[in-house]
């Protein structure tokens, strides 16, 4: 059985406005492991694709290796555009050394509703993934649900967006399409996609998902 645990602590600070929510690195983040791309920081997986989507989204530039660089860069853009980071997983088991949500046993999670006290200006939760067993928006239900707090369904449409209301504080929830390979499957599924590729046969689910991801980081 291979304990995960999360290497690196919330990134939040007073003026953060959103949090980015997601559930643990790859177990090789823990060891120090990296491959040739990774960073040394949140969604640092070279195969995670939500800072090469920021990338080209705001034209960041951004160095993908191990340098201290790489990880100050996406600090202090994170920092400009009042984002953190804080991931609902603090460790859990695993009897498959991989990435997976569904293979998460024994799953002990961060106190998501401590943080969201503790940091007032916290107006949106953006989820890096839709509702599926273990993934972050499903352990959000489930604390919510203890708490009595009702969450509510505003748009069905992708991305999803919910409310709840916490400390007399309204939040919101934005479930982006997961931006691990494993979702192109599901984008492949997708009529706004599949419109899209029969349109332009070179558009990708790298395209979608910057797409996607711009509409919603762009606002902030």
């Amino acid at each position: 059985m291979f304990f995960h645990f999360h290497p690196y602590k919330p990134f939040l600070h007073e003026d953060t406005q959103r949090i980015i929510v997601g559930t643990l690195p790859p177990p090789r983040f823990c060891e120090k492991n990296f491959k040739e791309k990774d960073v040394n920081f949140c969604y640092g997986s070279q195969d995670n694709l939500l800072w090469q989507a920021l990338n080209v989204i705001f034209n960041l530039n951004l160095p993908f290796d191990h340098s201290q660089e790489a990880v100050t860069l996406r600090k202090d853009f994170l920092r400009q555009k009042k984002i953190g980071v804080c991931d609902i997983v603090e460790s859990c088991k695993r009897e498959k050394v991989d990435a997976s949500d569904i293979g998460m046993s024994d799953v002990k999670l961060r106190d998501i509703l401590g943080y969201l006290e503790k940091y007032k200006n916290i107006d949106t939760i953006i989820f890096t993934g839709g509702l599926c067993k273990n993934s972050p928006e499903y352990f959000l239900r489930q604390i919510l649900k203890i708490q009595n707090i009702t969450y509510t369904n505003i748009s069905e449409s992708i991305p999803k967006v919910h409310e709840f209301l916490y400390k007399n504080r309204q939040i919101r929830t934005i479930s982006l399409t997961s931006p691990s390979n494993a979702a192109n499957r599901s984008i492949g599924a997708n009529s706004y996609y599949k419109e899209q590729k029969k349109r332009n046969p070179s558009y990708t689910t790298f395209d979608f998902r910057v797409e996607q991801y711009a509409k919603i980081f762009k606002q902030f």
